[in-house]
């Protein structure tokens, strides 16, 4: 067992290289390997199967999931934290990671795998960077199989004719906030980034490597590709926790506007739909119709924000009750 954290991911999965980022940033000794085929059974039989592992010093398991993963980093070390160590900014931070892993995914999966030539694109890149084929011929074919399967999954994370034009403007929406709030070195907490910059760099990056959802980048946000290179590795940023910062606010104010009118719906609706075991959850947001199968991971998310909610004393919730009631979120935290 290494004395080094342990990674294992693909560049082409937002949560590899959100993680990878973390590391970087705060100076963590790791090992980063690409998921490869016959890497031992100790990889091959870890469940869920999700990217990217990782292994602590002197652990013999591999653990998934990026955002514990991110927190027991913080467990581990105390060194350049990119947790708020304001309990009620700590609450956003965590609240807004959520919305970038389980809202901004759908930006990512629906503007990669729609159109052909991103698609085509994007397939080759991970076949290439998983070695799933040997010879070139063999790589083009798996592309392509593996193309039409995720094809075929788009339904699953809520992409479909009816909800494109609804996904694809919330993509647009969160560039035209990002654009002129989000570049340099400028977070949403201040001089340093936190979990919830990390998480929105995690699937931008995807974003902004993809062929057609770089092009809108690059067209409403082309300053932020500057900040999405600098976060891939910021191990050379130093700065300073200064939430009330213009740029930081402006920032948060506007993505916690989007969670209210779109994600926070939706966690609700979703809950809701597998508490009465519905097998389609159906929800209306910005006046669109939003449908998709009930994901339980999702309901655990909800969970988890209510129950970070009701942790705060009231002290916390009070300072931070007027930028949440002013986006539209508090209704579903006090729920």
């Amino acid at each position: 067992m290494s004395e080094m954290v342990g990674i294992i991911g693909v560049n082409p999965s937002p949560y590899s290289r959100k993680l990878r980022a973390i590391l970087r940033y705060r100076r963590i000794p790791h090992i980063w390997r690409l998921r490869r085929p016959g890497m031992g059974e100790d990889i091959e039989s870890v469940r869920p199967a999700l990217m990217p592992l990782m292994r602590l010093p002197g652990e013999a398991r591999w653990r998934v999931d990026s955002t514990p993963l991110a927190y027991a980093l913080e467990a581990g070390w105390t060194a350049r934290s990119i947790i708020p160590p304001c309990p009620a900014d700590a609450f956003l931070c965590h609240l807004i990671e959520d919305f970038a892993d389980e809202w901004g995914t759908k930006w990512m999966f629906h503007h990669r795998w729609k159109q052909d030539d991103t698609a085509q694109e994007a397939a080759l890149w991970i076949a290439q960077e998983m070695q799933l084929a040997p010879e070139a011929t063999q790589l083009q074919a798996f592309a392509r199989h593996f193309q039409d399967r995720q094809r075929s999954r788009m339904g699953l994370v809520g992409s479909s004719p009816e909800t494109a034009p609804l996904i694809e403007q919330s993509y647009r929406r969160i560039l035209g906030i990002l654009a002129n709030t989000l570049t340099g070195e400028r977070f949403l907490f201040g001089s340093r980034p936190s979990l919830a910059d990390f998480a929105l760099y995690g699937q931008l990056i995807q974003l902004g490597t993809d062929l057609w959802p770089r092009q809108i980048m690059r067209e409403l946000a082309p300053l932020l590709e500057s900040w999405l290179a600098l976060l891939d590795d910021a191990s050379g940023v130093e700065g300073e926790w200064h939430a009330d910062a213009a740029s930081a606010r402006a920032a948060r104010s506007g993505i916690l506007e989007m969670m209210g009118a779109e994600y926070l719906p939706f966690l609700q609706a979703n809950a809701r739909a597998l508490e009465a075991g519905q097998a389609t959850m159906e929800v209306t947001l910005r006046g669109q119709r939003y449908t998709q199968t009930p994901f339980p991971y999702q309901a655990k998310c909800y969970a988890d924000i209510l129950g970070r909610w009701r942790a705060l004393d009231e002290a916390q919730r009070e300072r931070i009750r007027p930028e949440l009631d002013v986006a539209g979120c508090l209704g579903f935290l006090d729920s």
